[in-house]
């Protein structure tokens, strides 16, 4: 076993001598997570949505033999993931073989098997998170070497779990060991495939399979790269199309190989050997830049193939007028679709005093108009919703108007305040009601300074970043032309962990001198960030990976310290807002008339009252899974 101060001594050295350039990502790495099963899962969350589907997609990288997870770090899959809106997952195999393989050679190999039930379980549990935004009919999962095997055996099992795979220099499905370093192995892919897909045969007929090779590989076989996807065509029932294309990107190239649909592509990677082709800049262990960036391909591929995903365009809305002319409500505008036909515009209005819902049509030109019943005197929201052929519904337009004279003069009214953190960012939001209808401004102040709101219909936003650690709040300000306000607040806390030299965080006193060469070894005199972790009942401040920490004491309350596991109950959430924001946000779900649809709260079941514009508060006190109706308890 590698001592630890040995250890950290390698990780400087290859820091220094295999570092990539330094990529222009937004997003953050989480290292070593526990998660599906798996001890240790690097995961690395984008800023960005999938360009295709209904949220982000996810991507789980498998390693090779003798290859750390940590290679992958520095495998440019931070470009992919940021370009594509793909969640990456590279778990770490618990069930290994051989020289630290995935053992697609041994056990059996089934969904409850192993870490084939791991893996099954991390994809599910990533993609069942609404918290994180995952499309579940966008997962998908790659490898490489054992870990190719290992991601086509596991896409074989669970083909409705994964929506494609992604095969580099890997031995065929239920290949031997032998079979990965001597002679290759001839095998049937697709009656193996298809045996081990057992029950959910009818999911291979949206499944699509990225099959690639380094033809510059010495230690597996080239042999599986055209039985691979010959095989896995043979599976999906299409035919190869006639000739090829040089793929020339990220420093690299290969020649790629297509069937029939985009359900398989083969790719050959020029002068790439037995590694993971990252693009250029990309280093470490079995990962190579001499060739693609193969997870940027795989982004490309799975998103402009993906059968399961819906790809209607929905409507949109232009030009929308919303006047009072006498008692009445008239509303208008240009309702169009890129990819059909607009069938319909809805408009709600709802109000303290009555309302009403209309239906329009749109001419040849897109434009649509429709006017109310008579109305009584009031504040009214009029939402405006344009559907297609194909049954998309545009995002609701909002504005707000009055019928009859006007009020005294009043301070706008807030409400339904949230807040969103993720990293060392947080976004506000709520409603805004203006009686007088002069709404100049909302303001944001966070503890790094006001933020001008951005105000659609009644609802607002502003967003912050590079905000301090702890715990924090922010006050929302709405003004109007008379000058008229009204605030409100919303506390949250922000998990920054600490950034300093070794030094200054043993004069914190959040390390002392018992790991000093660990930490010296591994940092250097550069400034590193330490989190605090509970450990058996007290804290301890950690790296990223816990390979240096500190003493156990006790826990500071602040910078993101504290109980990291607290117990149901202990925090109630709750928000108040119309039954269509919370659907929205997966606190609701409805059924029903696509006019009058009824709604119910996510995980109780409990209907909601007023369909789509109803104003309904919820609470939920296990972190968001249950929703109830009420205010919390």
């Amino acid at each position: 076993m590698t001592s630890r101060p040995m250890r950290s001594l390698m990780i400087a050295f290859l820091s220094l001598t295999a570092a990539a350039p330094a990529l222009a990502s937004a997003g953050a790495w989480q290292n070593n997570l526990p998660l599906g099963g798996f001890n240790k899962v690097h995961l690395y969350t984008p800023d960005s949505d999938s360009p295709v589907g209904n949220g982000k997609a996810l991507l789980i990288v498998l390693h090779g033999c003798t290859q750390s997870i940590d290679a992958y770090k520095t495998a440019n899959l931070e470009v992919a993931a940021e370009e594509y809106g793909m969640v990456v997952a590279v778990p770490d195999a618990m069930n290994k073989a051989g020289f630290s393989c995935w053992s697609y050679w041994q056990g059996s190999k089934s969904r409850s098997a192993g870490d084939y039930k791991n893996l099954i379980n991390l994809a599910n549990t990533l993609s069942g998170d609404a918290a994180r935004g995952i499309d579940p009919n966008q997962v998908y999962i790659a490898g490489l070497s054992s870990g190719a095997s290992f991601a086509n055996t596991t896409a074989c099992l669970a083909p409705d779990v994964f929506a494609g795979v992604g095969v580099s220099a890997g031995p065929s499905v239920g290949t031997s060991s032998s079979g990965a370093i001597g002679v290759c192995e001839q095998a049937d892919v697709e009656s193996r495939c298809r045996n081990l897909g057992g029950g959910y045969q009818s999911a291979f007929d949206t499944q699509i399979a990225s099959i690639a090779h380094g033809d510059a590989d010495t230690t597996v076989d080239t042999c599986y790269n055209r039985q691979n996807a010959e095989g896995m065509a043979g599976l999906y029932g299409v035919s190869e199309i006639a000739g090829s294309t040089v793929v020339s990107a990220d420093g690299g190239s290969a020649e790629e190989f297509l069937w029939q649909d985009g359900r398989v592509s083969m790719l050959w990677f020029h002068g790439l050997d037995h590694s993971w082709s990252g693009g250029q800049g990309a280093s470490g262990s079995y990962v190579s830049g001499a060739s693609i960036n193969y997870a940027r391909y795989l982004g490309g591929f799975f998103a402009g193939h993906n059968a399961r995903i819906d790809r209607n365009r929905v409507p949109t809305l232009a030009q929308l007028e919303v006047t009072v002319s006498m008692d009445r409500i008239q509303v208008s505008g240009q309702a169009s679709d890129e990819d059909g036909t607009v069938s319909d515009v809805l408009i709600v209005i709802e109000g303290v005093n009555g309302g009403g819902t209309l239906s329009a049509t749109t001419d040849n030109d897109g434009y649509f108009q429709a006017t109310s019943d008579p109305l009584a005197d009031g504040l009214y929201t009029v939402a405006v919703t344009a559907a297609d052929d194909d049954g998309g519904e545009s995002e609701p337009a909002i504005r707000t108007v009055r019928v009859g004279p006007e009020p005294p003069p009043s301070a706008p009214v807030l409400s339904d305040i949230a807040v969103s953190v993720d990293g060392q960012c947080a976004t506000i939001s709520g409603q805004v009601v203006d009686d007088n209808q002069d709404l100049a401004s909302v303001t944001v102040a966070f503890a790094s300074g006001a933020r001008a709101a951005e105000v659609d219909g009644v609802r607002y936003s502003a967003r912050a970043c590079d905000l301090p650690g702890g715990a924090q709040n922010a006050t929302v300000t709405a003004e109007d032309e008379g000058g008229l306000s009204s605030s409100d607040q919303i506390d949250f806390v922000i998990d920054a962990g600490q950034v300093a030299t070794l030094d200054q965080h043993i004069s914190a006193g959040r390390l002392d001198y018992t790991n000093y060469a660990d930490c010296y070894l591994e940092y250097g005199a550069e400034a590193f960030k330490l989190s605090e972790a509970m450990v058996s009942g007290q804290c301890q401040w950690q790296d990223d990976d816990a390979s240096c920490a500190g003493p156990l004491q006790a826990c500071s309350g602040s910078g993101g310290g504290g109980d990291p596991e607290p117990q149901p109950g202990d925090e109630c959430q709750s928000q108040s807002t119309y039954n269509y924001y919370h659907k929205v946000a997966g606190r609701a779900y409805s059924t029903g008339n696509y006019y009058a649809p009824d709604y119910f709260a996510q995980g109780s079941d409990e209907p909601m009252a007023g369909s789509t514009w109803g104003m309904t508060a919820l609470y939920s006190e296990d972190g968001g899974n249950v929703w109830r109706l009420g205010a919390c308890p």
